[in-house]
């Protein structure tokens, strides 16, 4: 995936007021589109997504989530479209078998919290599931996608950057009009402070929707072991800056920065160019975890896959009761309807 570009994240200049027809019509199509109904599955569903086109925080979101379902005795798996990978599924996700050219980055990290499945028919994937004894669906990402009917839609927000210039795409990082999206969701999870996200907080409470609070976590082993340490640090995802902005926080000096576009795979030629930087300049390699997911299963790259540290974040909920009441709500409403329904 291309990097996003600068203008999206700044006060609309004349890029964006130049896109501003384009951005009406795919508004329009995208806010159209929540509202089609979508088939029932025979469990309730749960979404996680996110208002703009990538960089949020959904993929720990959705780790947590799975956490929460799990602790109140609930049998979740999660369902990817596979974002990057090549197989069209439904497939459940083997992380010892398969690798993010096949399913994508983000299932092969998902499937260490739940049973993920990765299918483009979504509605394929829910069925596979229910049948292989899910008690529950939690959809990464799906939000904008009305093939498959939610329960609790959760949208997750990052604090710091928000929802940029707050246009639609192509003039600005919306998937669809702000209010359309909030309409059609039951929470907000906002990760981290910042100025940026308090135009979406106040939207999501006079919509009347609880704003539940998060923080990313490093590993804490991990970010004692990188405290003090020179640094190159190399990531391909939404957000690098939010990645270097992270080491820096856990104490690490970041000598070397290369950002990547989003979902990048890493070429032999690349690798070995930052093993050498490293080599040459004395420091030490450190990306992320969806990064380091790319790289399994290439030969080429399991030098640098072996030399680089893999830091991983954890969401944390500031106020995990209140979580797992609305997600118990949901499910319980979802039940109830079923029940009625028979």
């Amino acid at each position: 995936m291309p990097r996003a570009p600068v203008f999206w994240w700044n006060e609309p200049g004349l890029v964006a007021h130049l896109l501003a027809p384009a951005a009406a019509l795919y508004g329009a199509i995208a806010g159209a589109r929540l509202k089609r109904p979508g088939f029932r599955a025979p469990v309730p569903v749960l979404c996680v997504g996110d208002p703009t086109l990538g960089g949020g925080g959904k993929t720990p979101a959705v780790i947590a989530l799975a956490e929460i379902l799990s602790a109140v005795g609930e049998i979740p798996h999660i369902l990817s479209r596979g974002y990057g990978g090549r197989t069209p599924g439904p497939v459940l996700v083997d992380p010892a078998r398969t690798d993010a050219r096949a399913v994508g980055d983000e299932p092969l990290l998902l499937a260490h919290a739940a049973p993920t499945w990765v299918a483009r028919d979504r509605v394929a994937a829910a069925k596979s599931a229910a049948a292989r004894g899910a008690s529950a669906l939690l959809l990464d990402d799906g939000f904008q996608n009305p093939s498959l009917a939610k329960d609790l839609s959760l949208l997750v927000l990052d604090g710091e950057t928000g929802i940029g210039n707050a246009r639609v795409f192509p003039a600005g990082p919306l998937r669809a009009p702000l209010m359309a999206q909030l309409a059609r969701a039951q929470a907000v999870i906002r990760i981290g402070q910042g100025r940026a996200g308090e135009a979406v907080v106040a939207a999501a409470k006079a919509h009347r929707l609880p704003v539940l609070a998060a923080r990313l976590v490093p590993d804490s082993a991990i970010a004692r072991s990188l405290s003090g340490t020179r640094l190159l640090a190399f990531a391909g995802i939404a957000r690098p800056e939010k990645f270097f902005a992270t080491l820096r926080a856990i104490g690490a000096e970041v000598v070397e920065r290369r950002a990547f576009p989003d979902h990048h795979t890493y070429t032999a030629i690349e690798a070995q160019a930052l093993l050498a930087d490293a080599r040459v300049k004395n420091l030490r390699l450190a990306t992320t975890e969806k990064d380091r997911a790319r790289m399994q299963g290439d030969p080429a790259l399991a030098e640098l896959a072996a030399a680089a540290v893999a830091v991983p974040v954890k969401l944390e909920f500031e106020d995990r009761a209140a979580v797992q009441a609305l997600v118990a709500g949901a499910l319980a409403s979802a039940r109830g309807r079923s029940a009625a329904a028979l």
